[in-house]
């Protein structure tokens, strides 16, 4: 968007819109989806009816258009309509517009005159707009210029520009604003609807101008046929509008101009800026004809955020500096020239700059701004884009200028869109490629249109360094000579740097691939006319960086010809520069640039391999591998181990596939070769990679588990053994000593051997061996003795003897043993017996037996409590004894415990039987023992104990027995109180009952009629079943006859009986229907009549109400008379109330709930009365609810309707009534079954109805169901009102004000009275005075708060109307509260940056998504206050404190904040001066930074003489105890040689540290221990001292010297180094051999004491605890420990020694010495 007549958004939301065709929803705005738009004539239902003087100050956003303002929103609505996905936007940009003349407005309205005849609507067509885009107030929307038009169609384009709409301009009079609107107002909306229903789609709206810089002339246009919306110039300042456009035809040749080919045109609009402006944000001073910033009367604040300027007079910024929180600085068409841009600086929140129609030269001096988005410099005289770096810039509108080169062109690392048109550089071939080249991917459109595939093809084929050749001025060419071209062109900047003599060949950089090594390839070459004394050095240092024109970083240690991308490189450039350095002098670098760093191809490679552990036979090694695994996911590799020997090939060791291994003595004096192969987890595997380590050393000698084998008895011989440890065994010497019985010292008896023969000597004597360990090069270790036992004689000994069997009285028992000293003869057993557990002598012994051959003995009664003792005394068959052995028991001898040898019952084993037990008694003599019965339901349960019989052997059995168990259990007691083992004998049957049978039979009761007889017996046999009864009669006669029916064990005697004697019989039967005899019983009688009697009394009949109850009498007691039967009501307080002596009763409802009794007395014949009987009835219940009448009285609106009606059916409950609402009155069966139909309206379900407005004019119908207070329901009854619901008077109450939301109010009241009619509404401002004023046009229920209603307070007005048009009083509500806009809140307070020592933490307020929040924070938001704060802790609370001057969003994280919470605190203040509530973010306790170092360095001088120490920057928490380790590095080898024992900040080099780089690993260890990433420096490779390099050089050109040294002889461990036996020595050293020779004397001549070439092993080593002293090691055999003057001397001795040995080295000593050879 590059037109300088674009306006900047005023007061609105601008957002971001999508370059496609549809419309794409951003997830960081959340913009309403823009709806389908419908077609014109759906929308169009609404007539435009508000008066000006109300829209005015307020908008309706339901309303398509902004009429507050003056002009219409046709041009957004179109333009949206295009997208029918339902997607928000996601960018959108807006411009302001000038107001027009009178004369203008006039052609305005005439030109809308044409749809006069069609219906006038609002804008309501534009219905999907309004949920994507804000409110308008006092702006317009600009269109986009897709593609810049040329003049030759610029009449052509003015016939397709329908009506210009126009807006307030400042230069208008402010007299003219009310004419204008209302003339403009009506032909507007007309104007922008006609336009939205022709058009069903627009890709784009376009806005461009050809107004001249100089004349200002005012020509609109549109820049392309191809746009279908219409067009909005945002270029007029001053004149009319062209009276030559129709509208229609304007349609028509805008449609008939659209081709295929421009469908795609997409917007190119502003990025999002914020939203819309108060007056206190924003000033607008276009066309003021101002000349300076600093003008009085300008009023520039801080506060400001929108500045609208063009059009104006400045020539100069100075004076923006005040505008900190500017966003929009709209400078276009003033006088600047340039340069003097350097006040923006200040203006950091700057993200939208227009700086187009002016005469600008050069953008050099624009600042850096952070935050600017979009800059539009187009109608300059700019010939070059140079400026400063913009590092947020999307957008940058450059057309119309004089930029012939791109030379200077800034990093721009994110911008989208590049306009250059209208520019001579457009002549430049494949302008489009060179401008890929150096913006970059974020490229998304160059001249308003889309990156062509070929540019962006052609782009990829330049070499990686273009960019920078561009942007230093190299002219561009074709991609085929761009590799030459760019060389020359930076061959031709870098001449000038090249050390004399030598001349650039290459500098490029290979493909980089992640973890893989990318070398760069940079070569001097020499002039052949020239000559230089010495060789060029290159020194290399890599650079990371995003971008080919972006700052580079430098990457640490990367300091090599080769460097290794990591995974966080790919997609980044590297960067290397070389410095070269000839002699002393160091010469400006050149560079080279790679392509983007690819990702590996998955093959793995060793970077680095290591063997960790001292190389000392019995110790394990390890093998480390630093694998570069070039994108492939690391697996275990392939790990094995190899041994070679000198001048031999590596030979793999068998078994050694792990990476550790432990030296055994076969790699002795060998090199071990530690392979390994990288193996990824998908499979791939790498290159295998070796590493040599040095020579295996054996242990020194030692030995261990020295021990004696052999028996130590006269005759035998006896082996020393031991096991040796410490290389190849040599010649270790032995001896053996014996024992001196007098002194006991040990005298040496042989050596030379192991093994000894133990003679007459020794016996009785204890012999020592000493094995003193020898390797094979004579070296001896620390010896080792080990002393026999006292030697023996070889007579038969016994050994192992034991008593094996029972120790128990009358056990029998066997001694064992093995007998040693020859064949074994009659051996000889004694036995004994002692009351001790330990042997003490054979005095306490007591035999037992005499000596006897048999070694078997059988314990005695006797020994019972003694511990058995057998000696065993061997002897040989020839009759000689050993010495006797005596072996005790393990315990005493035990007798045996109390037991039972049989158990068992005898008896019968049924019911009365008796059951004996018996048993034999074992284990000594019998005590107490204790006898038990038990029954047992079955055989194998524990059985219940009988209590009756315990402690007897005798039991009878019982009646509980039957169907049981019986067992007999015996425990066993010795008369000493001992107790056996109990024992259970079973009986081998169960019970049985016995035979039934009666034991006695009677008849118990008296013979009297009426009277129980009853039957007494006793029964045996069992448990008794069903016995048979038998009841006879016996007359006076004697004549017996059973009585039918009685066979029971009771019988009543009847009036039949009277005068007859009772018996009865009984056959006892047994519950197993066993039979036993039967029994007659004695009679009794005669029986005799009783009283009168009544047995039996019961109700007949329903207990209900209104039913008849009647009773039926069972009489006994001779014949019967005239009983008598009385009815009485029982009452609930006990009272009885007699109801009637008749034989029936009927009940009443007052007998509901109640009881009834009826009392009966028997009356016998001859008037003998019996007992009365008397029984109750049950609660008598209520009938079945019925309804018998129904009647509805008149009925009245609002008054309530009693219904009358009468009931039958017990007690009344809650019956069912349903109130019908009929239109017509019914009867018959339509009345009865209106509950069944679905016409009538069902209007209460209670007893009572109060009419409502429903029911007025309506016949009210009660639908009863009888229901009893028990909720039975009876048949329902049915009634109507005889008239219609008369109405009530219209009345309105409870009057009131509700708000809806912040800016709408709703008016509410309670009507009553009839039907509603057209009610009046009405609303009032009652201000601060009191004053109450009504609001003209506010007649609706609803009321949308205007600028007016602030600090008032709302009150509405209800006027009821009845649909009769009967009216009633005006009700006024109470005045709501006073009218403020919403409080801008904070719906939380997020916090991003993490809790960590370093890092910055930055509080956003996000803000409610709602519209009205958007306004509020846009209009009113006044200020946002921050404050900071720190958690500290006071006991077990918590507390928080301030942090001073901590008032910003930002708060970078300190080392004192550690262990802390930190607390940010926001409040928002409106311009009402009302404040938020507070809203806070809390962090969790910051936490220590990771520790780590940020520079580390190696401060020395270079020598090898002098003193390096280690200089850090330390980060991350307290420090702890850091690590640091000293290491050797070679040149151009990637293997590091650790230092033993250098781990301090200061290391002082020596002579070995010479041609090594000095590496210092620094690992940082926080307080707590945590590690950090080990951080590395280093040296450049030491060089020899200058004095001693020549005094080296000099000696080595010479090529034999002699040096005078003295021999240390004396190599005793206890001497103090340098000082005893030293001796004057000569050292000859020759390129050949070296040898050291003893000078002659008088008396003796020169001798030669070591000689040797410089072949491996040969080496020389230096002692750093004395720097006068070396030692040389020409083989294992022959070496020497020297010492000379000095240091000095030394190092010189040493180097001229490796000069001259260089051969057998794999890096030259002379080429890191820089001596020729």
């Amino acid at each position: 968007m590059e037109d300088p007549d674009v306006q900047p958004g005023e007061d609105l939301v601008i957002k971001p819109l999508n370059f496609d065709h549809q419309f794409a929803e951003s997830p960081a705005e959340s913009v309403s989806k823009v709806a389908k738009p419908r077609k014109f004539s759906e929308a169009a239902e609404t007539k435009v009816s508000t008066p000006a003087n109300s829209t005015r100050k307020r908008s309706d956003p339901r309303n398509g258009s902004e009429l507050s303002s003056g002009f219409a929103k046709s041009t957004v609505s179109s333009s949206l309509r295009s997208s029918s996905s339902a997607a928000a936007p996601r960018r959108n940009s807006t411009g302001g517009m000038y107001e027009k003349s009178s004369a203008s407005s006039a052609r305005l309205q005439n030109n809308a005159s044409s749809t006069a005849g069609k219906k006038t609507t609002t804008l309501s067509a534009t219905e999907s707009v309004r949920r994507s885009l804000p409110e308008l107030r006092r702006s317009s929307l600009p269109s986009v210029a897709p593609k810049p038009t040329s003049r030759a169609n610029l009449p052509e384009t003015r016939k397709s520009v329908p009506v210009s709409l126009v807006g307030r301009s400042l230069s208008t009079s402010t007299a003219s604003d009310s004419s204008f609107q209302k003339t403009v107002r009506k032909s507007s909306v007309k104007s922008s609807l006609s336009a939205s229903s022709s058009l069903k789609k627009l890709t784009s709206s376009s806005l461009d101008s050809t107004a001249s810089s100089t004349s200002r002339k005012t020509i609109s246009k549109v820049s392309s046929p191809t746009t279908r919306s219409p067009a909005v110039s945002s270029g007029l300042r001053a004149g009319s509008l062209s009276t030559s456009l129709d509208w229609s035809s304007n349609l028509s040749g805008r449609k008939k101009a659209v081709t295929p080919d421009r469908r795609d045109s997409r917007f190119v609009v502003l990025p999002q800026v914020e939203t819309k402006a108060g007056d206190d944000l924003r000033l607008d001073l276009r066309g003021h004809r101002v000349c300076s910033l600093n003008a009085s009367g300008l009023n520039l604040s801080p506060n400001l955020e929108f500045v609208y300027l063009r059009d104006n007079l400045l020539s100069t910024v100075e004076g923006v500096e005040i505008l900190t929180r500017v966003k929009v600085l709209d400078l276009s068409f003033n006088d600047f020239k340039g340069p003097g841009f350097e006040p923006l600086a200040n203006c950091k929140a700057l993200q939208q700059l227009y700086l187009a129609g002016n005469q600008i030269t050069s953008l050099a001096s624009l600042p850096e701004l952070p935050n600017l988005e979009f800059l539009s410099v187009a109608q300059n005289k700019l010939k070059s884009l140079s400026m400063a770096s913009q590092p947020r810039l999307q957008v940058l509108a450059a057309s119309k200028n004089r930029i012939s080169t791109l030379k200077g062109f800034p990093y721009l690392p994110v911008l989208e869109h590049l306009r250059v048109e209208e520019n001579p550089i457009l002549k430049m071939s494949h302008l489009e490629a060179a401008s890929i080249l150096l913006v970059g991917p974020t490229l998304k459109k160059f001249n308003d249109r889309d990156l062509s595939r070929d540019e962006l093809a052609l782009a990829k084929r330049y070499p990686a360094h273009t960019a920078l050749c561009i942007r230093d001025g190299w002219e561009f060419s074709r991609p085929d000579n761009a590799a030459d071209s760019t060389f020359c062109f930076l061959f031709e900047q870098w001449k000038d740097r090249f050390p004399p003599g030598y001349l650039l060949k290459e500098a490029s950089i290979d493909k980089p691939f992640e973890e893989d090594a990318c070398l760069c390839h940079i070569v001097f070459v020499q002039e052949s006319t020239l000559s230089t004394d010495s060789d060029i050095i290159l020194k290399y240092q890599w650079f990371l960086g995003e971008r080919t024109l972006s700052n580079f970083t430098a990457i640490p240690d990367a300091s090599g010809e080769v460097y290794w991308p990591k995974h966080e490189d790919i997609n980044k450039i590297l960067k290397v520069e070389c410095t070269p350095v000839l002699g002393e002098t160091e010469y400006p670098p050149i560079f080279a640039i790679s392509s983007p760093v690819a990702r590996g191809n998955g093959i793995p490679k060793v970077l680095n391999l290591e063997v960790l552990g001292e190389l000392v036979e019995g110790n394990v090694i390890k093998g480390h591998a630093k694998v570069a695994w070039c994108g492939g996911t690391p697996g275990k590799g392939v790990a094995s181990w190899l041994r070679r020997r000198w001048n031999s090939s590596p030979v793999v060791i068998a078994g050694a596939e792990d990476e550790e291994y432990q030296l055994t003595i076969d790699d002795t004096d060998s090199s071990l070769v530690f392979m390994y192969t990288p193996v990824t987890e998908e499979g791939a595997k790498g290159e295998p990679q070796y590493k040599y380590t040095d020579f295996v050393k054996a242990a020194p000698p030692s030995v261990n588990n020295v021990r004696i084998i052999g028996d130590a008895v006269e005759g035998n011989v006896v082996r020393g053994v031991g096991n040796y440890f410490g290389g190849r065994e040599g010649p270790s010497k032995f001896e053996w000593l014996r024992e001196n019985k007098e002194t006991g010292d040990f005298l040496i008896v042989t050596s030379g051997t192991s093994e000894y023969t133990l003679t007459k000597e020794d016996v009785g004597r204890r012999l020592a061996f000493v094995y003193i360990p020898m390797n094979f090069e004579g070296q001896e270790g620390e010896s080792v003795s080990i002393v026999s036992g006292t030697v023996r004689q070889a007579p038969p000994k016994v050994t192992n003897v034991k008593i094996i069997g029972d120790l128990r009285e009358n056990s029998k028992i066997t001694v064992t043993g093995t007998v040693t000293g020859g064949t074994e003869g009659s051996s000889r057993v004694q036995w004994l017996k002692t009351n001790s557990s330990v042997l003490n002598g054979e005095n306490e012994l007591e035999a037992m037996s005499t000596s006897k051959v048999a070694k078997a003995f059988r314990i005695p009664l006797g020994a019972v409590g003694y511990y058995i003792i057998a000696k065993y005394t061997p002897m040989t068959p020839y009759g000689e004894s050993g010495e006797p052995v005596y072996v005790i028991s393990e315990r005493a001898v035990e007798t045996l415990p109390p037991s039972l040898n049989f158990l068992s019952i005898t008896g019968d084993y049924s019911e009365g039987g008796i059951l004996t037990a018996s048993y034999g008694y074992i284990g000594g003599h019998e005590g107490k023992s204790i006898y038990n019965w038990y029954l047992h339901e079955v055989e194998n349960d524990t059985g219940t104990l009988i209590h009756e019989v315990r402690g007897l052997l005798q039991y009878q059995v019982t009646k509980d027995a039957i169907g049981k168990f019986i067992s007999f259990q015996c425990i066993p007691v010795r008369n000493d109180g001992i107790v056996g083992e109990p024992r259970t004998c079973l009986g081998q049957e169960c019970i049985r009952p016995g035979s039934p049978r009666l034991l006695a039979l009677q008849i118990v009761g008296n013979a009297v009629e009426g009277t129980i007889l009853s039957v007494e017996k006793k029964y045996w046999g069992g448990e008794e079943g069903d016995s048979v009864f038998r009841w006879f009669r016996t007359s006076s006669d004697g004549s017996q006859c059973e009585i039918n029916g009685a066979n029971g064990s009771s019988y009543m005697p009847s009036i039949d009986d009277i005068g007859f004697f009772i018996s009865i019989s009984c056959e006892p039967v047994r519950n197993d229907w066993a039979r036993g005899p039967i029994v007659l019983s004695e009679q009794i009688g005669p029986v005799v009549a009783g009283l009168p009697t009544c047995q039996s009394l019961e109700f007949l009949g329903s207990m209900m109400e209104g039913q008849r109850l009647s009773f039926i009498a069972s009489y006994i007691g001779g014949e019967r008379g005239d009983c008598l039967h009385e009815w009485f009501r029982l009452k609930t307080n006990g009272i009885k109330e007699k109801r009637s002596s008749d034989e029936f009763l009927d009940l009443t409802i007052d007998d509901v709930g109640k009881n009834i009794e009826l009392v009966y007395t028997p009356i016998r014949k001859d008037g003998v009365k019996g007992n009365p009987r008397s029984i109750i009835s049950d609660e008598i219940f209520p009938a079945d609810p019925v309804g018998l009448d129904l009647v509805i009285p008149d009925c009245h609106q609002n008054l309530e309707t009693v219904p009358q009606k009468t009931y039958f059916g017990g007690q009344e409950g809650v019956g069912e009534y349903t109130w019908y609402r009929t239109k017509t009155k019914i009867n018959g069966s339509v009345l009865a079954d209106i509950s069944s139909s679905s016409e009538d309206v069902i209007c209460g379900q209670t007893s009572m109805y109060t009419p409502s407005l429903e029911d007025v004019d309506a016949y009210l119908v009660l639908h009863w169901i009888p229901t009893r207070v028990d909720g039975k329901s009876g048949k329902p009854l049915v009634a109507i009102s005889n008239s219609p619901v008369i109405p009530a008077p219209p009345v309105v109450s409870s009057v009131c004000v509700n708000k809806l939301d912040s800016g709408m109010y709703s008016g509410e009241g309670e009507y009553s009275g009839g039907y509603e009619g057209s009610s009046l509404f009405s609303w009032y401002r009652e201000t601060n005075d009191g004053t109450i004023i009504l609001i003209n046009g506010a007649n609706a229920k609803t009321y949308e708060v205007t600028d007016a209603d602030y600090n008032c307070r709302l009150l509405f007005g209800y006027t009821p109307v009845r649909s009769d048009s009967v009216v009633g009083e005006l009700r006024l509500s109470e005045p709501s509260e006073i009218v403020f806009p919403e409080l801008p809140m904070v719906e939380m307070l997020a916090v991003t940056g993490k809790a960590i020592e370093g890092d910055v933490l930055t509080v956003v307020e996000v803000i409610p998504k709602t519209e009205t929040q958007q306004c509020v924070w846009s209009k009113y938001k006044k200020d946002v206050f921050y404050q900071w704060f720190f958690s500290s802790e006071t006991g077990d609370r918590t507390s928080f404190e301030p942090l001073p001057s901590q008032r910003s969003c930002s708060f970078k994280v300190r080392f004192e904040d550690i262990g802390r919470c930190l607390k940010c605190e926001c409040i928002v203040t409106d311009v009402f001066g009302r404040s938020s509530e507070t809203v806070y973010a809390e962090t969790a306790p910051v936490l220590a930074g990771f520790p780590r170092i940020d520079k580390l360095e190696i401060e020395g001088r270079g020598f090898h003489t002098n003193l390096y120490a280690v200089l850090d920057t330390y980060f991350g928490g307290k420090e702890g105890k850091s690590k640091i380790q000293w290491l050797r590095s070679m040149v151009g080898s990637p293997d590091l040689i650790s230092i033993p024992g250098e781990t301090g900040r200061m290391y002082e080099a020596n002579v070995d540290d010479v041609g090594y780089r000095l590496v210092a690993i620094y690992t940082p260890v926080r307080e707590d221990g945590i590690e950090g990433q080990p951080t590395s420096a280093s040296t450049e490779p030491i060089v020899v001292e200058p004095d001693v390099y020549k005094e080296v050089k000099q000696k080595l050109d010479l090529g034999s010297v002699k040096f005078e040294v003295l021999c240390d002889k004396d190599r005793s461990p206890k001497k103090v180094p340098g000082e005893g036996c030293l001796e004057r020595r000569i050292l000859e050293i020759n390129r050949k051999r070296i040898k050291v020779v003893k000078p002659g004397s008088k008396t003796s001549f020169p001798t030669t004491e070591i000689r040797g070439t410089y072949a491996p092993p040969f080496h020389v080593e230096t002692f750093r605890n004395d720097q006068r002293r070396l030692k040389i090691v020409v083989d294992s055999e022959s070496e020497v420990d020297l010492v000379v003057q000095s240091r000095y001397l030394r190092d010189v001795i040493v180097l001229v020694i490796r000069g001259l040995a260089q051969r057998f080295n794999s890096t030259s000593l002379n080429s890191l010495l820089k001596i020729e050879t």
